[in-house]
């Protein structure tokens, strides 16, 4: 079973990276393309808008397909792409290619989600699920940092070293995964649609991905433009942002750590309260620091907080219907990434317009308040997971 958290765990890397990279580099592409800071953020969200929209169809396809063909085909095309944002010689290239990615990305994570139940036991599903978001989260403390470093030599190189890397995984995913056969049917656009029906009918599903929304809403525009503001208030090359944004990224992934064991001592319900409401507090504060020191700090603590959330939040998700795990992994990819888009483009119009970097915290204050209130009035921390359904694996 170690073969595949080490496989899931890479391939979460390989996309969290991709996923973030941009926002460290936002400075040096926005001067090499010429583009105004209101429309640079459309670099990162051209990205999570083919992620998004991509998804809500990879989803259903995949709870009919063999998930190991959908998972080797999307990571495929997720390698070329990232590949191609490295030859990008224009804004509206680079948009393309990052848009290409993100399609190829939303076949591609929701199949780790979805995959995890079919071929792990059910007593270690959490702790996977805990490792596999680490990725993302290492992907923050030691892959957004590393391709700011190389981008110190061109910004082209670090999508040329992720790209190729993932093409190895590739390869190792292609013999370490076995086929895993659909639970469900094809079927034609009437069946895709209608696995979405349980999601849309169940007023619990709906307030679950209403403050999934907003939880992404809110941390994701506070992202977004957090390298472009320390860069410009404490006049910090690329170089050192990244260093920056390492600490960001071990944040998430001791927070990630430590997830399992913060469900353990206080439940579902009183881990997500408890980290929620605190991210309300520093949200707020954050703006108002007066040097990079303090910083650092809170973007740590607010990145350990968000790692221990998530995949309980995943968790809670998933568990909701058995039968349709993929068409649920890619709604909440697909949500996530919706959220991102608009959190990208709000944050170039609050930045440039709105009073900069405070009403970006405020901004993402007020989503996580709401957030929280929509989880706990929805019940959706409230695991009950419907037993229909289910998949089978055989040896590839």
């Amino acid at each position: 079973m170690g073969k595949y958290i080490a496989l899931f765990f890479l391939i979460m890397f390989m996309i969290g990276t991709d996923t973030f990279l941009i926002s460290p580099l936002l400075p040096v592409l926005q001067t090499e393309f010429g583009v105004s800071t209101g429309n640079a953020g459309w670099m990162i969200g051209a990205y999570t808008l083919g992620s998004a929209v991509f998804a809500l169809i990879a989803g259903p396809l995949s709870d009919g397909w063999n998930r190991r063909t959908v998972l080797l085909g999307g990571l495929l095309g997720f390698s070329v792409s990232t590949i191609l944002c490295g030859f990008a010689d224009s804004f509206w290239t680079m948009c393309l290619f990052r848009f290409l990615a993100g399609v190829s990305a939303a076949f591609t994570a929701p199949q780790v989600w979805a995959s995890i139940p079919v071929v792990m036991p059910a007593s270690s599903v959490s702790k996977t699920m805990g490792i596999a978001f680490g990725g993302l989260a290492a992907s923050q403390a030691l892959g957004v940092p590393i391709g700011s470093w190389l981008a110190a030599a061109h910004w082209s190189v670090p999508f040329w070293a992720i790209g190729s890397a993932s093409l190895l995984l590739v390869a190792l995913a292609f013999f370490l995964l076995p086929d895993m056969k659909p639970g469900m049917s094809k079927g034609g656009l009437r069946s895709i649609l209608g696995r979405y029906v349980p999601l849309l009918t169940s007023g619990r599903a709906r307030s679950g991905f209403l403050a999934y929304l907003l939880l992404h809403l809110g941390s994701g525009t506070a992202f977004a433009f957090a390298g472009k503001w320390m860069s410009d208030r404490f006049e910090m090359p690329i170089g050192e942002v990244g260093t920056v944004m390492m600490f960001l990224g071990f944040g998430t992934l001791l927070g990630s750590m430590v997830s399992p064991y913060a469900t353990k001592w206080l439940g579902d319900i009183k881990a997500v309260a408890a980290g929620m409401s605190s991210l309300v507090v520093l949200y707020t504060v954050l703006p108002q620091l007066p040097n990079l020191s303090f910083v650092t700090i809170v973007f740590l603590v607010v990145f350990g907080i968000l790692g221990v959330i998530f995949p309980i939040v995943m968790g809670a998700l998933t568990s909701m219907n058995a039968s349709i795990r993929g068409t649920i992994s890619s709604l909440a990819n697909s949500t996530m990434n919706g959220a991102n888009t608009l959190g990208a483009w709000l944050a170039g119009v609050l930045y440039a317009y709105a009073g900069g970097y405070s009403s970006i915290g405020y901004f993402a204050a007020a989503c996580l308040a709401v957030s929280l209130g929509t989880f706990l009035l929805g019940g959706v921390l409230n695991r009950k997971a419907a037993p229909t359904g289910g998949e089978s694996t055989s040896a590839s």
